[in-house]
C-alpha cells in the first residue's frame, strides 16, 4: 500500500531545496578560447590590432566575466609595450586596457554585458593586441618587441 501524498510536506520539501541552490550561489559555465596562432603563449609584433584569441558562444546569460593575462616582450635591452582589447562580432570594442613596458605581467579582468546579445544565435569575442611602444627591429619574430597575452578564465554568469 502507497502512502498519501501529503501536499503541503511536498510543499516544504520543495521550499528547502530552493533554499539550498539559493546558498550555493550560481552555476558558472567556463567557456573555452582558442588561439588563432600555433605558437603557445601567443605573441604578437604587430602595431595594429591583431586577435590572438576568440570563441563563438550563443549568449544565454547576462555576463561574460573574463580574466586576461598580458606582458610585453624586452629587445636589445627596450622593454616592448601596448594595448589589449575585447572585441564582439569582429567590430564592437567592449573594452580596452594597456599593456605597460615594464617585462611585468598585467593581470586585468572583464566583464562584458550580454543581454543585448541574448536573441542572437552565436557572438564571436576577440581578444586583441597591439604594441605601441618598444623596439622595431628584431625581437621573436623579427618586426620589435611583442605583447603576449591569453586568457586566464572566462565564465558565463
Amino acid at each position: 500500500m502507497q502512502k498519501p501524498v501529503d501536499l503541503l510536506e511536498q510543499l516544504a520539501d520543495l521550499r528547502e531545496r530552493v533554499a539550498t541552490l539559493e546558498r550555493s550561489g550560481w552555476e558558472r559555465d567556463e567557456v573555452p578560447f582558442y588561439a588563432t596562432s600555433l605558437r603557445t603563449f601567443v605573441y604578437e609584433d604587430n602595431t595594429a590590432f591583431a586577435t590572438l584569441w576568440e570563441t563563438i558562444l550563443t549568449p544565454r546569460t547576462a555576463r561574460l566575466e573574463l580574466g586576461l593575462v598580458f606582458i610585453g616582450d624586452v629587445v636589445s635591452g627596450t622593454n616592448t609595450g601596448g594595448e589589449w582589447r575585447v572585441v564582439l562580432n569582429d567590430s564592437q570594442v567592449v573594452d580596452t586596457g594597456p599593456v605597460p613596458a615594464t617585462f611585468a605581467y598585467t593581470l586585468p579582468a572583464s566583464v562584458i554585458d550580454l543581454i543585448p546579445y541574448r536573441a542572437a544565435s552565436s557572438l564571436k569575442v576577440q581578444i586583441q593586441v597591439r604594441r605601441t611602444s618598444g623596439a622595431t627591429t628584431g625581437g621573436r619574430y623579427g618586426g620589435g618587441g611583442s605583447i603576449g597575452g591569453g586568457p586566464r578564465y572566462a565564465r558565463l554568469l
